[in-house]
């Protein structure tokens, strides 16, 4: 069992509350994912479970942590700094366990993973393995370790469609607690049996969480039509008190204008008056008790918004946007060919997305292409990479980072922008580099719609967004006027998004769907 009783977290710089008296009991089986929108604090509250040091220089933080035998195996969203300079034979070594496991139980857990059973000694460095990689190293050193408690921060993030399948099956056959976060709809449908949601509502000053022994799905489900029907009984008190207010002040008019026209001469009339009008008083007294128990309109979070694109970046469906052929895609060092005779066409608004295996090198070529457009003069092309650094100044605010001209106007609208993809004043103050995974990726998207882009370069464009913006994004790059060239192993965004599925492999790439 893993219990939290009476956690409170409050951000230091800007005091803001992520949880109030949070209180949360796992048992063996509960497969419970961790949902809300970016920057609510889903990792921090995991960092948190795991060992509470890691927030302590940012988060105000107290609360009991009832662990009893549990031994907790944490995956980070990213690996430390430290880890990629690492062989994989040093990183394994590292667990004094790894030493006494036998070679069976090493190619079992290898097997599990897809792996051989050398892996474990190789002498490449963790920091050149592919994203997918990084994850499957990282899940079987917890593996070794024989940990009762997986907490797995975004472990869908960069894994292909295989390992995917492999990752839903790890988590449902796992007989203890699986806590984790992800972004990836279809992963979360098919595992978590329970929903842990942390929000941030009016404008996040009030921190609110609910914790639901049900699927994803369901929760979902039952929580917009609960919201619908507390919204049409709100409604429908507004209403009867629209008109009982209306009726009332009817009354009270009437009442009033009587008692200004009597005169001396009717002194009965008058005290008549005077009891009606206490009357009147004493009902208006009685509404004002009724109206502090009607029901109220549900309080959600409001929902992100940008739109990406405007009339000018609609590409012509006859326009030849980019034809790119590649004998051969080596790896970065030039050591190994990953694929021969590669060739791409994209003509005018389509949306494209490459898949395949992790290590076929589609971010490598994702690259070459971004090379190759961002030089053209006859396109205004704009790139999203799988490591937002790689283009982010962490030092810098979102605002400075945005604003190209120093001009009041221009900050104040970026400010607006900031806040419809829901940053508080404070946040749009903070170094980018305190921020989460999905608000970086807010500001490269806001980049992205402000730069009048026609074509969008993007690895891995939902790995950090939550499963309810999700549908947003979704939406907003399936609107877009211009191209898209993607990759991705999210199957809603293939699914939802998509015009043309490539998949990469030593062949080339192949058109596997339109």
């Amino acid at each position: 069992m893993l219990q939290i009783k009476k956690l409170n977290l409050t951000h230091k710089k800007d005091l803001r509350i992520i949880l109030n008296d949070f209180n949360l009991v796992l048992n063996d089986g509960d497969k419970a994912v961790i949902i809300g929108e970016e920057g609510n604090g889903k990792s921090t509250l995991m960092k948190w479970i795991y060992n509470p040091s890691l927030v302590e220089n940012y988060i105000e933080a107290d609360g009991e942590r009832i662990m009893g035998h549990e031994r907790l195996g944490y995956l980070p969203q990213e690996m430390l700094d430290e880890d990629k300079e690492k062989t994989i034979y040093e990183y394994f070594s590292e667990e004094e366990i790894f030493w006494e496991k036998t070679p069976k139980e090493l190619s079992v857990i290898a097997g599990k993973f897809g792996m051989k059973n050398d892996f474990f000694y190789s002498n490449q460095t963790m920091g050149s393995l592919s994203g997918g990689e990084k994850v499957k190293t990282q899940l079987m050193r917890l593996f070794i370790r024989d940990v009762s408690v997986l907490l797995l921060d975004e472990p869908s993030n960069d894994i292909d469609i295989a390992t995917l399948t492999l990752l839903e099956k790890i988590i449902n056959d796992w007989k203890h607690i699986v806590l984790f976060i992800s972004h990836d709809e279809t992963l979360i449908e098919r595992t978590a049996n329970m929903v842990i949601h942390i929000e941030q509502i009016i404008r996040k000053t009030k921190a609110r969480y609910t914790v639901a022994k049900l699927p994803y799905r369901r929760y979902v489900e039952e929580r917009l039509h609960k919201f619908e029907i507390q919204k049409q009984r709100a409604l429908s008190d507004r209403r009867e008190k629209k008109i009982r207010d209306e009726k009332y002040q009817r009354v009270m008019q009437s009442v009033q204008g009587a008692l200004r026209s009597c005169t001396r001469q009717a002194p009965s009339v008058a005290k008549n008056l005077k009891d009606k009008m206490h009357t009147v008083k004493a009902m208006e007294r009685r509404f004002e008790k009724e109206d502090e128990n009607m029901t109220q309109m549900p309080e959600q979070e409001e929902a992100i918004f940008v739109k990406l694109g405007d009339e000018n970046s609609h590409i012509p469906a006859g326009k030849t946007v980019i034809e790119y052929e590649l004998s051969k895609l080596v790896t970065p060092d030039g050591k190994r060919i990953l694929a021969e005779g590669i060739h791409l066409k994209i003509k005018g608004s389509e949306k494209i997305c490459m898949i395949g295996a992790n290590g076929a090198g589609k971010t490598t070529l994702l690259k070459k292409i971004a090379e190759e457009l961002l030089n053209r003069n006859d396109i205004k092309a704009e790139y999203m990479p799988q490591t937002y650094e790689d283009l982010l100044d962490l030092d810098v605010t979102p605002v400075d980072y945005l604003d190209k001209t120093g001009d009041k106007e221009e900050r104040t609208r970026i400010r607006t922008y900031l806040g419809s993809l829901k940053y508080t004043p404070d946040e749009m103050e903070h170094p980018i580099r305190e921020l989460s995974g999905g608000q970086k990726a807010k500001v490269l998207l806001l980049r992205m719609s402000l730069s009048g882009a026609n074509v969008l370069i993007l690895d891995e464009p939902t790995r950090n967004f939550s499963p309810l913006s999700g549908p947003v994004i979704r939406k907003m790059l399936r609107e877009f006027p211009g191209a898209v060239i993607s990759i991705s192993h999210d199957r809603k965004y293939i699914e939802d998004m998509c015009d043309k599925i490539y998949q990469l492999n030593p062949n080339g790439l192949q058109l596997i769907s339109e």
